[in-house]
Parts: structure tokens; sequence; C-alpha cells
């Protein structure tokens, strides 16, 4: 007899593939309805012929009909083909895979640094609930959650050019030779430094918030109370019976945000020309390089519905009532 979590499983894996089919479906008639024509944006050339447009829309597989077109984006979605960039003139495939290292090398630890901060912090404006301690985090949390990456990317670069002396763009030092890896490290620093503390301050205030609603709505269940009567410590109280509980509602958030580090920042990685998939995405909107935009949503729609899989996964074992 299958298990009821089993069952479970097979549904939300099913669930998962239509949306990806779906969206990936939607991709594709997205970009074919866009205005304007790749060929003639990528190659303003007073001397190219007509003949040679249509050579290059049949090289680019453009010249044939829209059923056509989707049934070989089908076969190349399911395939890992996605097509020869417009703009760079080399796989897809080759030209996402180093920005997408270059994104999860600043969001990954961007993103884990704001889940911690805004746990600790969420936890402890819970505990200190309707002191001024809570109303002084909560503000600050909804302060930070509500500026754009933009304008702190911004600011930071202002403050850097007169205080910090850091550089403002790039990975590393444009046409620089390290004599060590000590000083590749250290150029590589002082250009993370930048989009890091942009990209965790605009993400802390949300898990703050989250954190400290939920542990809010656990620190008034009867067992909590029961464990306070008891003399169990602070810490103990919050870490292993508060924490756990108060949890449950925010793995599908945290979930989302991990999945959407494939994604990149558009708008912190443009500030910062920081060389990652949110940069790319940009170019290629610029470049209407069709096949990088397909590639790239093709990539950040199977991360974000996998990390939801895996959520509803983590949830469906954690809590029962959710697999009934």
């Amino acid at each position: 007899m299958v298990s009821k979590y089993a069952i479970f499983v097979i549904r939300r894996l099913i669930g998962s593939l239509i949306a990806v089919f779906a969206i990936a479906t939607f991709n594709f008639f997205l970009f074919r309805v866009l205005p304007g024509n790749p060929i003639e944006l990528l190659f303003r050339s007073p001397t190219l012929t007509p003949q040679q447009i249509r050579a290059l829309e049949e090289q680019f597989g453009l010249n044939k009909p829209m059923l056509q077109q989707f049934v070989i984006y089908l076969y190349n979605f399911f395939t890992g083909n996605y097509g020869i960039s417009f703009y760079y003139r080399v796989p897809v495939i080759n030209v996402l895979i180093p920005r997408l290292v270059n994104s999860l090398i600043l969001l990954l630890p961007a993103s884990l640094a704001a889940i911690a901060f805004g746990i600790f912090t969420g936890m402890y404006a819970a505990w200190k609930r309707g002191t001024k301690v809570d109303v002084s985090i909560l503000t600050a949390a909804m302060g930070l959650y509500s500026l754009p990456s933009f304008w702190v990317g911004g600011l930071l670069i202002l403050c850097s050019l007169f205080y910090l002396k850091l550089p403002v763009s790039g990975m590393f030092t444009y046409g620089s030779v390290y004599p060590d890896v000590w000083t590749y490290l250290e150029d590589f620093l002082k250009h993370f430094i930048l989009p890091f503390i942009t990209l965790t301050l605009i993400t802390y205030g949300e898990f703050t918030i989250i954190i400290r609603n939920c542990m809010v709505d656990v620190l008034t269940e009867d067992y909590i109370k029961l464990a306070i009567a008891q003399g169990t410590p602070t810490l103990r109280l919050l870490s292993r019976n508060a924490l756990k509980n108060a949890m449950l509602p925010t793995i599908s958030i945290i979930a989302i945000n991990l999945g959407l580090i494939v994604a990149g920042a558009v708008l912190t990685e443009t500030v910062f020309a920081w060389p990652g998939v949110g940069r790319l995405i940009y170019e290629a909107i610029i470049h209407r390089d069709y096949p990088i935009l397909q590639g790239a949503f093709i990539i950040i729609t199977i991360s974000v519905v996998a990390a939801n899989f895996i959520a509803d996964m983590l949830y469906g074992y954690l809590d029962p009532r959710v697999r009934h």
C-alpha cells in the first residue's frame, strides 16, 4: 500500500512538471510577440542586403512557421540545447554557465547572511514584543525592506568614493596581474563587499518581519507558556521550542528566495557591473537576444519550481496536516 506521503510527493511532482511546461510555453510565445526584428537590430549595417538578412534568419531559425519553431524549442528544452546567442554568436549555455557561477558567488552568501541575521533579530524582536526593542527592530526591518536595491547600491557607491575607497564595479580590477593567490582574493573581496552588503540589507528586512510575526504567534501557545513556567532557559526555549514551529510558514519564502538566486539580482548587478545572470538578462533585453532570455528564464523557472517542490516535501514531512 502506497503511503499518504508518497501520494503527496507524486501529486506535487506532477504539479511541478505541469508548471514547468506551462511557463516554458509562455516563455516561448512571450519573446515572439515582442516588437522589433533582432536580426535588423543586431546587424545595423547599411551594406546588409535582404538576401543576407534572410540567410541570417534561416541560420537562427526565425524564418520557420511559429508552430515549427515551437516544436524545435520544446525539443531543445528537453535536450538542454538553448540555441545560439544572437549577440555573442556562441551556444547560450556557454554564456549562461559562467554568469550563473558569478551570480551564485554573490547571491548565495548574501542570502544566507540575510536569513541568519533575519532569524536572529526576528526571534529576539518577538521575545521582546511590544517593547522599544521590538518596535526599533521592526521599524528598521520595514525600512530596509522598502528600499530599492539601486538606491542602496548608489548610496554605498557614494560612501565608497568619499570614505571607504572600495572599487564600485566588476569582480576584479580590469587588466590586473596577480603575483599570488592572496592578492587575487584581496582584489576580489574588495569588489565583493559593496554588492554583498546591498543584497544582504534589502533581503534581511523581509526575513526579520516574517520570523518575528511567526514567532509572536508561536510564543502565545500553551506549550510555550508551560515551558516558561517550568523555568526553561530563554535561549533553549527560543531555539528549540519556538523556532522549530515558527520556521514552518517561512520554509516556502526561504525556498523561493534561494530558488531565485540563479536569476541574479538585475538591479544590483547592473549598478555594480557584476557579471552575473541579472546583468546578462539586462544586456539581452537591450540587444533583443531572445535565446539568452529564453535560456535564462528556463533555468530560473526550473530552479524556482524545484526549490518550491523541495519546500513542499519538507513542509509535508514536518507537518502531517499538509499531506492530508
